[in-house]
């Protein structure tokens, strides 16, 4: 079985840690030091997870990760020093699963990739799962999204949103509730992580086709996938 997990920063002290944790759990550390190493890394090992320091030579973190999302879905947990809101949104925006800001403790990341890999087993558990509405089909055994028979490019936790509130057609999902079912309940964020998938998700699945089934905001409370009577 694959147990290797990329990590890649420039920051020598930073992957000693970082490695000896990834072990103790288990695991086995690729360690990379720049964008284009952690490139041909994640070509050679294809690890089952990444954690991706924003600012490093060669390649960026950002650029790293729009490289990665155009060939596979593997979880990316963006680590850097930056905490500002709109470095957080644009790593989630282009496909991170988390972010995590330093300085960080090591046993926070850690709970971070455990939760993250639990929802991969759970995934797993639900091989061959399909759900179709009029004009939008949803199978969770490859990650794969059509809508009115066209594939949509989504990340696995816009899809895994999707998935879990069309699972549930009228149920209102409260943003907490959003982020323990689908990021797991080790999860450190906040809610306006949900809001920017959510967000994201929308623009994507948006048509000019009239379709009976949308994502609805309830004010106050958060979020339903909502079929109309047809």
């Amino acid at each position: 079985m694959n147990k290797y997990i990329l990590i890649a920063d420039d920051h020598e002290g930073i992957l000693d840690i970082l490695k000896t944790y990834v072990q103790k759990e288990g695991f086995t550390p690729i360690l990379a030091r720049d964008g284009e190493e952690a490139l041909t890394l994640f070509a050679q090992y294809h690890p089952i997870l990444i954690l991706l320091d924003v600012m490093m030579p060669k390649k960026d973190g950002f650029e790293v990760c729009r490289e990665i999302r155009k060939i596979s879905n593997v979880p990316i947990i963006m680590v850097t020093a930056k905490g500002e809101d709109g470095d957080r949104i644009m790593g989630l925006d282009i496909g991170a699963d988390d972010y995590i800001v330093k300085p960080f403790s090591p046993e926070e990341v850690m709970a971070r990739i455990r939760a993250i890999l639990r929802r991969m087993d759970l995934s797993d558990d639900q091989e061959k799962e399909l759900l179709t509405f009029p004009g939008l089909e949803i199978n969770l055994s490859d990650y794969a999204v059509k809508i009115s028979g066209q594939p949509v490019s989504l990340t696995k936790k816009e899809i895994e949103i999707l998935w879990l509130m069309a699972s549930h057609p009228g149920k209102v999902f409260s943003r907490d509730n959003l982020l323990n079912q689908v990021w797991g309940y080790d999860y450190y964020g906040d809610a306006r992580t949900v809001d920017t998938h959510i967000k994201r998700l929308r623009s994507k699945i948006s048509t000019s086709e009239a379709l009976v089934w949308e994502i609805k905001t309830i004010w106050g409370v958060g979020y339903k996938f909502e079929v109309q009577d047809v």
